[in-house]
């Protein structure tokens, strides 16, 4: 089974769930040595590029697996948790794998601890009413996370940390034909009209009265540049980058709390690995805070006010999504709590490059931008598509004016 059929049992499982499962069933009788009585996936929000689910055995012994899809990837090595484990990550281990490009899946003793991700929206529905103690425990799982930062920094050879799997959720999305795939030559359908995205590509940005500086053409440009994952990070070196043991991927499905005990674990580390700090922040940096719309495109349009015009070359949007307080808390967190301690730690070593900001923002414009296709009539919403692309520019873009988006007042620019 190749990873395009691990793609249309991930796409299946929302069409033809006991389709999706059989296929499934069949991956793993082929590609691990594990005896399968039956397949449950679990479709849920979450998992825009993943499976997962439960696996039941002859005896009646109950499993948890997980597999990410990514298609059209280049990167070899996947799922190394003994390197977030040897490093002090609190991380749940496998019991089986298949770590072989294309077969990723890894099977897990069977545990009923709820994801971050559905605690935290069990908390913007009323569905529970201890945000304190949940938002204490993330400020506490990211003070260790600054730890194991510290102690874990240093230099990293510019080939070893080219071939980290991070890339692949950045730099490899933007080249290696996702972005191709996703928008160049396609009509992008909005709210009461449409427009082809080459040419909204070469337009200016209005948001909310914020005017943003970088056109969508020029922000893929910048990425492509600046992410490329052979360009040194250093400049007192010309052969080495620096580098930090981390997740890679850890937004709040890939962490489970246990609010009795008040600790977090981490999980499937797919993208595990020595790699930029910068990066390994970004992904909870905007999914945990930006993304619901993203996880929940259908419910989210129903309540969002959106409307937008084009004036000459600038596309005028106007909208009023804002994230819940419990998500803008997170993203207080994990800004107080790890990106400053670190940027004054590489400043210190001398280790901190002057467009930091650029770099990390330009990672940022990738998650709303390739995690999903947002011209995908099927998937969004025109509501939505537009509300993506515009999260997008505030992601990867900076204003022109006094007035600043959430995301750089927070920052601090």
């Amino acid at each position: 089974m190749s990873d395009k059929e691990l793609q249309q049992i991930q796409d299946l499982q929302f069409a033809d769930l006991e389709a999706a499962n059989a296929l499934l069933k069949e991956f793993i009788i082929a590609n691990l040595d594990f005896q399968v009585e039956t397949v449950q996936i679990r479709p849920l929000a979450v998992s825009l590029n993943s499976l997962n689910g439960l696996i039941t055995t002859a005896d009646g012994t109950k499993y948890f697996f997980k597999t990410h899809v990514e298609p059209q990837s280049i990167i070899n090595e996947y799922y190394n948790s003994t390197i977030l484990a040897e490093a002090g990550y609190p991380v749940i281990q496998p019991i089986h794998s298949s770590t072989e490009w294309g077969k990723q899946l890894l099977i897990y003793e069977f545990f009923e601890t709820p994801s971050m991700f559905k605690v935290i929206r069990d908390l913007e529905m009323d569905r529970r009413t201890d945000a304190d103690r949940v938002i204490s425990i993330q400020e506490k799982a990211d003070e260790q996370l600054w730890d194991i930062y510290r102690q874990t920094l240093q230099p990293l050879e510019k080939a070893a940390h080219a071939r980290s799997p991070i890339h692949q959720l950045f730099y490899h999305r933007l080249t290696g034909g996702r972005f191709a795939n996703f928008y160049q030559g396609t009509d992008i359908f909005l709210p009461g009209g449409k427009i082809n995205y080459n040419s909204l590509a070469s337009m200016q940005w209005n948001i909310n009265g914020i005017q943003y500086q970088d056109t969508l053409g020029q922000l893929v440009q910048q990425a492509i540049g600046l992410l490329e994952p052979s360009r040194t990070r250093l400049r007192t070196e010309k052969s080495v980058s620096n580098a930090i043991v981390g997740h890679g991927d850890a937004h709040n499905g890939n962490l489970f709390i246990d609010v009795d005990r008040g600790s977090m674990v981490y999980f499937d580390p797919a993208f595990a690995g020595r790699h930029s700090p910068l990066l390994d922040l970004v992904k909870p940096l905007f999914h945990n805070v930006f993304a619901i719309w993203m996880y929940y495109p259908r419910e989210i349009a129903e309540s969002l006010s959106i409307r937008w015009e084009i004036k000459g070359d600038t596309m005028m949007v106007e909208h009023d999504f804002v994230p819940s307080p419990v998500r803008v808390a997170l993203l207080r967190s994990k800004l107080e709590r790890v990106l400053k301690p670190l940027l004054g730690e590489l400043s210190s070593r001398c280790m901190l490059e002057e467009n930091w900001r650029e770099y990390l923002k330009l990672a940022l414009f990738c998650c709303p931008f390739l995690t999903m296709n947002l011209s995908d009539v099927k998937k969004f919403p025109p509501e939505i598509t537009l509300l993506g692309l515009a999260m997008s520019v505030e992601m990867g873009s900076t204003s022109s004016g006094s007035m600043k988006s959430l995301l750089d007042t927070e920052l601090g620019s």
